[in-house]
């Protein structure tokens, strides 16, 4: 069984235990519950993808508690670090050489020459973080492919069984996983909970879009991902028969909503529950789709949009 710890001293004891005997534990971050495994352990690794069903060319991120972990792991140039100091901790995840010694595994990089890292805000994973005592590759504790966790019981609907434990922070304040970036030249590789306006204006330039689906360099680039059971209909200004319908501000009636009053913050925040909620009333009515109202292609809409897109995408 999985156990199910406690967010104190006990919990976090228990779980860096765990880890260090190469078990897998989730744990909340800022943004969503994250899977973790000790990032230098092959066969703590292995068993993320083997937990997950994660296709193995699928890179992971690494969680570091401070930035002499995160040198020890990557080559940081002056504007690297010059982001990490303003955004870390925080949910941006940057793509940077990686140290050959560091002794990261393999299975991390998916064999590339860089690593992901990122620093989380959530004060329960910087302390599991600094209990352990070091890097911890942490995809979404979710089967891959479904919707991420944003609570506990998520976790466990989807990995009960499956992994040693999970540390029970609570909800996640932000919602939708960080934003991943790459440099030389600055690149999102995937929208997430840092704004890339904010990025822009930190950069003093626009960033570029990057990302293959085909062959991915950093996490969340598969085209079908955050999938519910149901399918997903994009841009619904209008419910039909045999959908679940979720708005978002003033609009038609819905079943359910990201935002009554169109904020983005509320929204990302909500994006994940609302699907995991939608789907299960979806079963309970025989319903076979889920529409989703428009969501604006600005600030934390960037993000959701593309969680959105990416469920709504053509089954694997």
């Amino acid at each position: 069984m999985t156990e199910r710890l406690g967010a104190d001293a006990a919990g976090l004891a228990r779980a860096s235990t765990l880890l260090h005997a190469g078990a897998l534990v989730a744990f909340p971050t800022e943004t969503v519950y994250g899977l973790g495994g000790d990032a230098r352990n092959g066969t703590a690794v292995a068993g993320i993808f083997a937990a997950k069903g994660r296709p193995q060319f699928n890179p992971l991120i690494v969680h570091v508690a401070d930035m002499a972990m995160a040198e020890e792991i990557a080559v940081f140039t002056p504007q690297a670090r010059a982001l990490a100091q303003a955004f870390w901790p925080g949910p941006l995840t940057l793509v940077l050489p990686l140290r050959k010694e560091a002794g990261i595994s393999d299975l991390v990089s998916a064999g590339l020459e860089t690593v992901a890292l990122r620093m989380p805000a959530h004060p329960l994973a910087r302390a599991l973080l600094e209990t352990f005592g070091g890097p911890l590759a942490a995809p979404s504790a979710n089967p891959s492919g479904k919707v991420s966790p944003t609570e506990a019981h998520h976790v466990l609907e989807g990995l009960s069984g499956k992994i040693a434990a999970v540390l029970d922070g609570g909800a996640c304040a932000v919602g939708v996983e960080s934003t991943i970036l790459s440099l030389d030249p600055p690149t999102m590789l995937r929208p997430g909970g840092l704004p890339a306006e904010t990025l822009e204006e930190a950069l003093g330039a626009s960033l570029a879009s990057g990302g293959n689906a085909a062959k991915p360099n950093a996490p969340g680039q598969l085209t079908s991902h955050y999938a519910p059971g149901a399918a997903v209909r994009l841009n619904a200004t209008e419910k039909r028969d045999g959908e679940v319908f979720i708005g978002f501000g003033s609009g038609p009636k819905a079943d359910l909503t990201l935002s009554a009053t169109a904020d983005l913050v509320e929204a990302a925040a909500a994006l994940f529950a609302t699907l995991r909620a939608a789907d299960k009333l979806a079963t309970a009515r025989n319903a076979t789709a889920i529409a989703v109202a428009p969501i604006p292609e600005t600030g934390l809409g960037r993000a959701i949009n593309d969680r959105l897109r990416r469920a709504a995408a053509p089954r694997n």
